[in-house]
């Protein structure tokens, strides 16, 4: 009777150490430690993606800003009356700001 639970509970742990396993692989949890053990390439790995998140925001604000503005624009010609004043005050606000020495 206690070598079947045995039997049982040792069989249950090789299935979950196995699982273990097949995640660490999965993972790749051995190329982080190396990763880790290279400062200058990890140096390297950042400032290279942060270059590159810099880049993607800087790209996606000039897309997304464009837009907006081309949607301004279509809306004004529309001679919406809360569109119409939204503009207005912001042409008075460039002119004010232009007209200062």
């Amino acid at each position: 009777m206690r070598e079947a639970v045995s039997q049982k509970l040792v069989e249950k742990l090789l299935v979950r150490l196995e699982g273990l396993l097949t995640f660490m692989e999965r993972s790749s949890l051995a190329e982080l430690v190396e990763l880790y053990r290279s400062p200058r390439r990890m140096i390297f790995l950042s400032f290279a993606s942060g270059v590159a998140r810099g880049f993607g925001i800087a790209v996606g604000f000039t897309i997304i800003g464009a837009l907006f503005l081309w949607m301004l624009g279509r809306l004004a010609m529309l001679n919406l009356p809360i569109i119409g004043e939204f503009v207005a005050e912001i042409t008075r606000i460039v002119q004010g700001e232009l007209a200062r020495p």
